[in-house]
């Protein structure tokens, strides 16, 4: 009977390190689980959380345009450039060129012919979350090629430039 006590603190004294490190690791997380302010998220926020995709950004860019093409009279698109009224129609989404800018906002560069025959390079802003990205800003950034401005990096922002 004696050696079965013994054998059974033995196996007992056996575990044990391990069952102490184990615990310091759970305790240790919940430490830092406890640090991170605890608070319910809204559903704005669990909604924020869900990823947009490159097909995000090209989808509501495709859509905005559809739209925009849908509400005019003509069934194009219309962008007005130093007092003129462009009538433009969709040639290409530069799915290349889409980008998270990060905070909720993304980037997209399209090409885009007029009725005039020029083609219009032109940059889209976006916000939102997938399926309902919204376009916030446009801008013509080339016609037939020719920049009307650059994009010069500082200090990892991204800022418009003077064409050169």
């Amino acid at each position: 009977m004696i050696s079965r006590l013994i054998i059974a603190a033995a196996i007992a004294l056996f575990f044990t390190p391990q069952r102490r490190s184990v615990l310091k690791s759970i305790q240790s997380t919940q430490r830092k689980a406890r640090s991170i302010p605890s608070r319910a998220r809204t559903p704005k926020e669990r909604w924020a959380e869900k990823q947009v995709s490159t097909a995000d950004i090209s989808a509501g860019i495709k859509s905005n345009i559809a739209a925009k093409s849908k509400e005019s009279p003509d069934g194009k698109f219309h962008v007005t450039y130093e007092g003129q009224d462009l009538s433009l129609d969709l040639t290409k989404v530069h799915d290349d060129r889409l980008q998270d800018l990060g905070g909720g906002k993304y980037f997209a560069c399209v090409d885009m012919k007029g009725t005039d025959g020029k083609t219009y390079d032109i940059d889209f802003f976006l916000t939102g979350q997938p399926g309902k990205m919204k376009v916030t800003d446009t801008s013509i950034h080339k016609i037939d090629g020719k920049p009307l401005y650059n994009w010069k990096e500082e200090n990892g922002t991204w800022h418009k430039a003077p064409a050169s």
